[in-house]
């Protein structure tokens, strides 16, 4: 059986992007054809600044609702990432295989950077060296297929570079990973900005559908979403990104095609209120198991628990093998005390 390893970064609330993107796709799909494991990837969340209890907060939060999203602790692994000390031992041994021109040739770097810089801020060490962590999230596990985002597909490229010099220079240790890419919906647009990508790290934003947002509130921001020049409801991405975006969405959430739905509609003001109600209803379900797993914290913190020993115990294995590799003596054992004594 194939393995799966995905990862979530608890930088924000968690989006209708996440959800239609990833999160659906990994429940519905990925749990039942592989060996998978999904992780709340915290350390990635110490790479700008950050409040530490805001982390630790969207940590749990992020936990419930992959849960809610139907993700089931006896067909896969749930676990945080620092909850797994091999995560970072590991990214060290690939900081001593990757290069410097290859961490600042990152796009996700080259633009984190800058924003940084443009706040005024100093741009963290561990921004240019997060793509190797995240190699060593991926390689600890024996991956075959990481399901990513063309925004992450960078990164896997790195993941297989960094796995095959280490495998020529000391020998056979790691897969070497391929990117999936999700068919639908890979990614879901800025309801009021349709060329960007529909993120999770702004606070409040009113073209970003929360996977909390009351009904309300996301008709609301489906029906005040950006469209087009033109009267006209058709599908054309590149020349009418925000009806585009819509019909994707709803495409998304009801199963249809985005094409053949835009000969459907006469008008901006259908669309919007269709997809605003599909949206609703495919977060319904979500919503309803997130409140109740909220009301049973010690159920969320068993899984996570059992997660992460389940992980180690994968990890731990093709970590120590990577040690001995590239070269570290192995740990000295204790001595046995003579129980005749």
């Amino acid at each position: 059986m194939k393995r799966v390893f995905s990862g979530v970064k608890p930088t924000g609330h968690l989006t209708l992007g996440n959800y239609l993107g990833a999160m659906r796709q990994w429940a519905a799909v990925d749990q039942h054809r592989a060996d998978a494991l999904f992780c709340v990837v915290d350390l990635h969340a110490l790479t700008v600044h950050h409040d530490p209890a805001r982390v630790r907060r969207l940590s749990r939060q992020t936990a419930t609702l992959l849960l809610a999203a139907g993700l089931d602790p006896q067909l896969c692994t749930l676990f945080v990432q620092s909850h797994v000390d091999e995560h970072a031992r590991l990214s060290y041994l690939l900081e001593c295989v990757a290069t410097d021109g290859e961490m600042r040739r990152m796009i996700q770097y080259k633009e984190k950077a800058a924003r940084e810089r443009e706040r005024g801020g100093s741009v963290r060490l561990s921004l240019l060296t997060y793509p190797v962590l995240m190699a060593a999230d991926i390689l600890a596990y024996g991956t075959d297929e990481v399901p990513v985002g063309d925004d992450q597909a960078q990164h896997v490229e790195l993941t297989r570079d960094l796995a095959l010099r280490f495998n020529q220079r000391y020998g056979q240790t790691f897969v070497v990973p391929r990117a999936t890419h999700p068919p639908v919906a890979a990614r879901v647009m800025n309801l009021q900005e349709p060329t960007s990508k529909m993120g999770k790290s702004e606070d409040f934003g009113p073209g970003i559908v929360y996977l909390l947002d009351e009904p309300d509130v996301v008709r609301k921001k489906v029906m005040r979403a950006v469209t087009d020049s033109g009267r006209e409801v058709v599908y054309d991405r590149e020349g009418r990104p925000g009806v585009a975006n819509l019909l994707e969405i709803l495409a998304a959430c009801t199963g249809g095609n985005p094409e053949e739905l835009a000969v459907v509609y006469q008008s901006y003001g259908d669309l919007k209120k269709d997809t605003a109600e599909a949206v609703v209803e495919v977060l319904r379900p979500v919503q309803v198991r997130h409140q109740e797993l909220c009301a049973d914290p010690v159920y969320v913190e068993g899984v996570l628990r059992e997660g992460a020993e389940k992980a180690r115990a994968m990890a731990r294995p093709v970590v120590d093998a990577a040690y001995r590799a590239i070269g570290l003596l192995p740990p000295v054992a204790e001595p046995v005390l003579n129980a005749a004594r």
